[in-house]
């Protein structure tokens, strides 16, 4: 069965089958993960996970990332900090549509923490884990082409990424084949959240919950669950998900090839769904057509934004209220450009959202949808016109912005971004510690000294 396989392959990778692509891609993905999770661990959202999971105690108690002054069970530690991770939605995202790195590492991490008690973990056992978890992750969006696709109905991490988590998760716990397979049909009745909870507090629970839920599934393996041995292969398993569900086997052992060495990662320059990226940047490379001596745009001169994109029903919000409903805005992303010239984590303030000439630029732009453009991150575009009062036009196009996969950040710009979001909560001296350690990750002995990093020295203040 394909479930069998899956759980053949989970059990039988080695350290030996990742290619020098696959670890530097994967480095870059954990690095930039442990950073947007850091920043995010100073959201109102974090702040009210972490608080209800006070509630739990166990003798074994796992790092909450930025937090010296209190540990958590390993499950809640996952669950908290996978929330971090996606709090501002500036993590990660691949194609399929997914957001892979955020499912699976704050699970690694909880579960090498309480294990290291008996054993060491190295860095390589730690990038092995981490990468099945992807390519589990991977692989299940490529058993449907309506996967390819902007999600509407679930967000594809609840599902694939609990999935992943329980693949990691066991592959650390170096469970046999038979317990692999189980820890998949368990993950597969915790999989699944609506799309309704997009742009919400709520949407970064699922982050969380994924690489919660697959932990405790392998967990719940390892003492000898079970559940349906065909998980993978039937219409009433994870096809329940999918309507042209077709699972595949997976490569064979003796010849792997792993998705992420044939296409790397997006990542985000701004805390922001990923179709918004093309819209900044098509706005940005307008801009100049307009800005005057002041830097300024002048508002009252502009008659009409239009912005061609695909259809995204919810990422079409006219005027976002919330810092989350603007994360999900065609429209706050390209008036948000085109007054500032970029976006970044503080244009999602109360204050910059609620700014009167914001709200003037958002009256006058609309969207329009192009049937040639694709709800797909593989192929959508984004075109942006500018009509002024004078009746005079501005165009631009954006088809691979910069952070893309096509385009991917360099490795500058990645360790800026890192650098920035990290100090906002740790020392100095830990960010940069995190950055060595991550940049040696196969060389490292212990991979427990990442929870000495990322434990802060403080609790973070909460922005709202």
């Amino acid at each position: 069965t394909v479930t069998e396989n899956f759980a053949n392959v989970i059990h039988g990778l080695n350290a030996s089958h990742l290619t020098d692509r696959v670890i530097q891609r994967s480095k870059r993905m954990i690095l930039d993960t442990l950073g947007v999770g850091l920043l995010g661990t100073s959201t109102d959202v974090f702040h009210k996970v972490t608080q209800y999971s006070k509630i739990y105690h166990s003798d074994a108690s796992s790092t909450v990332w930025g937090h010296s002054d209190f540990r958590l069970p390993p499950l809640y530690a996952a669950f908290v900090n996978g929330v971090a991770v996606h709090s501002m939605d500036f993590d990660d995202t691949w194609h399929p549509a997914t957001h892979p790195s955020g499912a699976v590492l704050p699970a690694l991490l909880a579960l090498s923490e309480i294990l290291s008690q008996k054993q060491k973990f190295s860095g390589l056992d730690l990038l092995l884990a981490f990468n099945i978890g992807i390519e589990v992750q991977g692989r299940l969006m490529r058993f449907s082409n309506e996967a390819s696709n902007v999600p509407k109905r679930f967000h594809p991490p609840a599902v694939v990424g609990t999935m992943g988590s329980a693949a990691a998760t066991a592959k650390l716990l170096a469970l046999d084949q038979f317990k692999c397979k189980a820890a998949l049909a368990v993950a597969a009745s915790y999989a699944g959240a609506p799309m309704a909870n997009a742009a919400t507090q709520t949407k970064p629970l699922h982050i969380g919950n994924a690489a919660r839920h697959g932990l405790e599934a392998a967990c719940l393996a390892s003492l000898g669950l079970q559940g349906n041995k065909q998980i993978l292969d039937m219409e009433s398993g994870l096809g329940a998900f999918y309507t042209d569900y077709t699972p595949q086997f997976l490569p064979t052992l003796q010849s792997y090839s792993w998705l992420l060495d044939q296409q790397d990662v997006a990542i985000k320059r701004f805390p922001a769904h990923l179709g918004t990226h093309w819209v900044a940047e098509a706005v940005s490379s307008l801009r100049k057509h307009l800005v005057e001596t002041d830097d300024s745009v002048p508002t009252s001169r502009i008659k009409k934004i239009v912005v061609k994109v695909p259809v995204v029903r919810y990422v079409n919000r006219p005027f976002p209220n919330s810092e989350h409903e603007a994360r999900h805005s065609f429209q706050f992303a390209a008036c948000t450009a085109l007054l500032d010239g970029s976006i970044s984590v503080q244009s999602f303030s109360d204050q910059k959202i609620s700014r009167p000439e914001l709200k003037e630029l958002l009256s006058k732009t609309k969207l329009e949808y192009p049937a040639d453009n694709k709800p797909s991150f593989e192929n959508l575009y984004c075109e942006v016109n500018v009509t002024l009062q004078n009746g005079k036009m501005f165009s631009e196009r954006c088809d691979t912005f910069y952070g893309h996969w096509r385009k991917p950040l360099s490795t500058d710009d990645l360790k800026k971004k890192f650098h920035s979001n990290a100090s906002s909560v740790l020392s100095v001296e830990a960010t940069e510690g995190i950055i060595e350690t991550v940049d040696n990750l196969e060389k490292v002995e212990d991979c427990s000294v990442l929870g000495t990093f990322l434990k802060g020295t403080q609790s973070t203040k909460v922005l709202s």
